[in-house]
């Protein structure tokens, strides 16, 4: 008899442990979504801020740069001109057409170049020769946002850019100077991706900056939290079972 009740208070010790784990293996689940949530509503917050700024010379969003600022989507104005022949083309989808984003380096007045990515067109419209109307020539100003480069390709099921073909898969700064015949520190370290004003022709359409930030951070909370209680719910009514006589 002594045995069975010592057996009996060794499971619920057990029991109650395994209870507190997983219970604060929930809670903790759901705390680190919250803190997420908060910084993601944060960063959100910031990223509108900054888009709501106006137009900055280029040498404002530099100096923040090298500061070590976050200047991605701040709003920046350029002056300049167009080198046409050496755009370069990042594969995308706008509205759901495929095509290319046109990255053209835009030679400023200190002689550095800026890659400007002046939108969409699509896939038919690759060949300039398709859209000589928008092939904007002699001196431009370019407004749109600050865009910073990537450090690499972003994953490993990202293609390798197809340099050849003239078909980037990801925004490899370093690539796209060299395949355009320009020195790397000659050119600025970051993109501008222009707005929507409209360009003789209609190609390419800009404004195609994509501002998608998922925050499903508290649909996971309530989740991880929810489950905590039921299992909180069913164990102590597994309990209370165990206790009722026969």
């Amino acid at each position: 008899m002594a045995d069975g009740a010592a057996a009996g208070r060794t499971k619920l010790v057990v029991s109650l442990v395994l209870l507190v784990v997983a219970l604060s293996f929930l809670v903790s689940l759901g705390t680190w979504q919250v803190r997420r949530l908060h910084w993601k509503e944060a960063l959100i917050a910031d990223i509108e801020a900054r888009r709501a700024m106006p137009p900055a010379p280029l040498s404002e969003v530099e100096a923040a740069s090298a500061r070590g600022e976050d200047f991605e989507y701040r709003p920046v104005r350029v002056e300049g001109r167009f080198l046409n022949d050496r755009e370069r083309h990042f594969f995308a989808t706008f509205d759901g057409r495929t095509g290319y984003y046109v990255y053209t380096p835009f030679q400023l007045d200190d002689g550095r170049f800026l890659f400007v990515n002046r939108g969409f067109v699509p896939y038919e419209m690759k060949d300039r020769a398709s859209r000589r109307e928008g092939l904007l020539e002699g001196r431009q100003t370019v407004t749109g946002l600050a865009r910073a480069r990537l450090a690499g390709k972003p994953s490993w099921v990202v293609p390798e850019n197809d340099l050849a073909g003239d078909i980037f898969y990801w925004k490899d700064l370093s690539a796209m100077a060299a395949s355009a015949g320009l020195a790397e520190e000659n050119v600025v370290q970051f993109f501008v991706d222009a707005d929507a004003t409209p360009v003789p022709g209609g190609w390419p359409k800009g404004g195609v900056t994509q501002i998608d930030l998922p925050n499903d951070h508290l649909q996971y909370a309530i989740t991880w939290y929810g489950l905590a209680v039921v299992l909180l719910v069913i164990s102590i009514t597994a309990f209370l079972r165990g206790r009722k006589p026969e």
